[in-house]
């Protein structure tokens, strides 16, 4: 495969594009935009209902802070063009479906989608599914529990909305980042201020720029993670997970656990209501979503919902506690969509064992000098673990966690016995620490992707 190049001439661009649309001609073929970090899952899915993948990149430079696509996954690449041409390319080789592998492709893969003429959600509330402030509206306005919010760059007006609306503690976050980056939980004047000067002088995860903030009225309850799959409006429920949580000293959320819920748990049923009004509210009508809700004194309100695959997927991990994950889920409903409406259609999972994913926090502080694979490995061989991802080598900045970037393990836990599992997961919590070799001093490099 051809490698990416940036920066380039007209003439370099019609090359690139004749030489996607030679490997693609005969072949059966779809587009994923922006498949990074979780988004890797999916071409394998789609190979294996026979169809290849042509990748494309929304922006010129790649994502440093995502973990990067797997070039080797795919049959050709692309980067978008917006004069036009790779709308002319993408029409050559008629692919099958366009969507996003992440977050960061959402807008360009309903545009694109849209244009031509495959399975897509549209781009009438394109910016409602992306845009944390836009999504809130529209949800609320149609009648659905929400936060109330304010967008602004100015934090004085924000500590004066706070005040006025008796809204403390309130949220102040980023717009359009992800992975719990930049959120604060303000319970007075001078953390809101504080908050927006992180927030402003920062970049999203996606490397976007921070202009405003966004402040909304803090939700007190539990938090929910529900996943679905859906073609023409029927979702299915392919998940629901429990947020265990707790907030840091600095007001930042630390999250712990996704723990899995039977399906037969009433709040399942009440979340799963609230996400199917949801997903027709914002027009998600295909393909994955990933909603977060918490579940108030007076019921369910929106956090905020990606039209993506989880972050947290991992397929051999969801099919051994489920039966089904949300990658191949995603590839049945656009190769397939009368056996997905036959087999999965306005379904809900069966929980088949307990499952927990851990994002182990840290308190180390410094540069990774090694890695203790021997325990690594001793991790791995617990009863309950399917698999862990260690997210820092030798070299890398590592920080005390203050939000899900900046923990160093994520591990994925399934068994049968419940006990068994808690105990791998305790040893896990009771070893975490030794993991890491750190050097309080020394060179530092970027590092940390998502």
């Amino acid at each position: 495969m051809t490698e990416l190049t940036v920066g380039r001439g007209s003439e370099e661009l019609a090359e690139r594009s004749a030489e996607v649309v030679r490997r693609a001609r005969g072949r059966a073929v779809g587009v994923l935009v922006d498949a990074y970090g979780t988004g890797n899952y999916l071409p394998a899915a789609f190979n294996r209902l026979g169809v290849e993948v042509i990748h494309v990149q929304s922006s010129a430079e790649p994502i440093t802070r995502m973990q990067p696509w797997d070039r080797a996954a795919y049959l050709d690449q692309l980067v978008y063009a917006a004069d036009g041409s790779t709308e002319r390319t993408l029409k050559e080789i008629e692919p099958r479906f366009v969507l996003p592998g992440q977050e960061p492709g959402v807008l360009l893969a309903d545009r694109l989608s849209e244009a031509l003429d495959v399975r897509t959600n549209g781009t009438t509330f394109s910016d409602a599914r992306r845009d944390k402030y836009k999504m809130i509206e529209t949800v609320s306005a149609a009648g659905l529990r929400t936060a109330r919010q304010l967008l602004t760059d100015d934090a004085e007006e924000a500590v004066a909305w706070a005040e006025a609306n008796g809204h403390w503690p309130c949220v102040a976050k980023p717009l359009a980042s992800a992975s719990t980056d930049g959120v604060t939980i303000c319970r007075n004047a001078d953390t809101l201020r504080s908050a927006f000067r992180s927030v402003l002088s920062s970049t999203t995860v996606f490397n976007g720029a921070n202009t405003e903030v966004l402040v909304q009225s803090y939700l007190e309850g539990t938090e929910y993670i529900v996943d679905t799959v859906s073609v023409d409006g029927h979702a299915f429920v392919c998940g629901v997970w429990q947020y265990e949580k707790r907030l840091l000293p600095n007001g930042k959320p630390l999250y712990n656990r996704d723990i899995l819920l039977p399906s037969t748990s009433p709040v399942v049923q009440t979340l799963v209501g609230y996400t199917r009004s949801l997903l027709e509210v914002l027009r998600i009508r295909n393909g994955p979503a990933h909603t977060e809700l918490i579940v108030t004194d007076d019921g369910p309100a929106l956090v905020e919902v990606g039209a993506r695959v989880n972050g947290h997927l991992h397929p051999a991990f969801h099919d051994t506690a489920i039966g089904v994950n949300s990658a191949d889920l995603t590839a049945l409903a656009y190769l397939r969509p009368e056996e997905f409406l036959a087999r999965y259609g306005d379904g809900v999972y069966d929980r088949r064992q307990p499952a927990v994913v851990y994002n182990a926090p840290t308190t180390l502080s410094g540069t990774v000098v090694s890695v203790d694979e021997a325990l690594v490995e001793e991790i791995r061989e617990r009863p309950s673990v399917v698999d862990l991802v260690v997210k820092r080598r030798p070299g890398d900045v590592i920080v005390p966690t203050h939000d899900l970037l900046t923990s160093p393990l994520r591990v994925f836990l399934t068994h049968e016995d419940p006990v068994t599992l808690e105990l791998d997961y305790v040893f896990i919590e009771s070893v975490r620490e030794s993991l890491f070799e750190v050097r309080t001093a020394g060179p530092r490099r970027v590092c940390g992707v998502v």
